[in-house]
């Protein structure tokens, strides 16, 4: 699948920000340990959403679409234990399941993960945090086996804020009547915070989410009747960035100010000041940002998933940049197809190096993941020329009808099968 763009053509208008991608793949899992129905609201219409959906019913919950972005998950004729390697390798949040299903059945069977391919993710913390809660996990031939006799209160010390293995250990430790879970070096990110707001909604007793340490006493039952998923931080950061190039001015609804303010900071350091008021962000773009520096850090820092696409702002800046990437460091597939278009950018072990140009140019470029796939249309957007980017289904995982809401300010997208 392709996009073709037509560059240099200005962007204004209204964008309405959907749930975030991070948090539905978080929450619905969690649904699992739930003893009755639950309608999910602000449900993202992605494709790592419908992976999860296809995992869900696999293993015997019944899902049930109500609307575009609202679902109902009815939990309580699960009968699998066993998650398939056709539906685990294409997600990496299909690990999630592990830890409910092993509540539930008091085993679980679960391939190992896939997801995006810019370097390892180790799901060691995941694995030595459910042994620390008693379970039993072996590897073999690529499946995560795991088996527990009884749970057992304990303490969690993360070697690194995983916001996997937070969300993981988490959600698995909310349902462990009688047991106390302690975890320790917790991620702070608003995701986490959503989960946890979702399972004490429905009667969970988790404490300190969205801080260091998460204190989780086991409930005897989970039950809720609906919840509503917070929007995505991500794609409202990716417009922001869209609207901060030259003569384009974008207005974005549904957001919530404290998760983008690292974004927002950072676009202030590069000359670009949105206004925020009456529950909109108004971000009008410049001749020219200036150069900064950034570095990925676990939220409150600047998230790496906003990285490719500051990149490409910053290819057209005025001076040099410096990117440091300290989360993934393999993550810069998408600069070297920038490069392509004219940008002038050097890799060096996890830094770049970006010398802002005049103007990107068009090219037939590849996306290698979700958020490269946001830089380079970010980048056909204002290069001259038309821009092709393959292998763009990977935007489809993460941005919900991307070429639709930007066709509808002013953007020319094609999508080509």
């Amino acid at each position: 699948m392709k996009f073709i763009i037509e560059g240099g053509r200005l962007l204004r208008g209204e964008v309405n920000i959907s749930g975030a991608k991070n948090s539905a793949l978080a929450i619905m899992p969690a649904s699992i340990l739930l003893s009755k129905p639950v309608i999910l609201k602000n449900v993202p219409d992605v494709e790592d959403v419908r992976i999860m959906i296809e995992l869900l019913k696999y293993l015997g919950v019944k899902v049930k679409k109500i609307s575009k972005n609202v679902i109902e998950i009815d939990p309580r004729d699960i009968n699998k234990y066993q998650a398939p390697y056709e539906l685990i390798s294409k997600m990496r949040a299909s690990i999630y399941v592990l830890g409910p299903l092993l509540v539930k059945f008091g085993k679980a069977i679960v391939y190992m993960p896939g997801g995006c391919s810019f370097g390892p993710r180790p799901i060691d913390f995941h694995i030595e945090g459910l042994r620390k809660m008693g379970a039993e996990i072996k590897i073999e031939y690529g499946n995560i086996i795991a088996n527990v006799n009884e749970f057992k209160s304990t303490y969690i010390q993360l070697p690194f804020k995983s916001v996997g293995a937070t969300i993981h250990l988490m959600m698995t430790s909310s349902l462990l009547k009688g047991k106390e879970i302690i975890i320790s070096n917790c991620a702070l990110e608003p995701e986490v915070v959503d989960l946890a707001s979702f399972l004490n909604k429905a009667g969970a007793k988790i404490y300190g989410a969205g801080y260091d340490e998460i204190r989780i006493e086991g409930a005897e039952n989970l039950e809720i009747d609906e919840y509503e998923i917070i929007p995505d931080r991500i794609e409202a950061g990716t417009f922001l960035v869209a609207g901060s190039f030259e003569n384009n001015e974008i207005t974005i609804k549904n957001f919530i100010l404290d998760h983008i303010k690292p974004i927002i900071e950072k676009l202030n350091e590069a000359g670009i000041f949105p206004i925020i008021e009456n529950e909109k962000i108004i971000v009008k773009g410049v001749k020219k940002p200036k150069a900064i520096e950034i570095q990925t850090q676990p939220f409150p820092g600047f998230p790496t998933d906003m990285q490719a696409q500051f990149m490409t702002l910053l290819s057209v800046a005025d001076g040099v940049s410096i990117i440091k990437e300290n989360i993934y460091p393999n993550r810069f597939a998408h600069a070297y197809e920038l490069m392509r278009m004219s940008a002038d950018i050097k890799i060096t072990e996890n830094i770049a190096i970006v010398k802002g140009v005049e103007r990107l140019t068009s090219a037939i470029v590849s996306a290698s993941d979700l958020r490269a796939s946001a830089s380079l249309v970010l980048a056909g957007l204002i290069a001259e020329g038309k821009t092709i980017i393959e292998n763009v289904e990977h935007i489809d995982r993460g941005y919900e009808n991307i070429e639709i809401k930007l066709n509808s300010i002013g953007a020319k997208i094609d999508r080509i099968p």
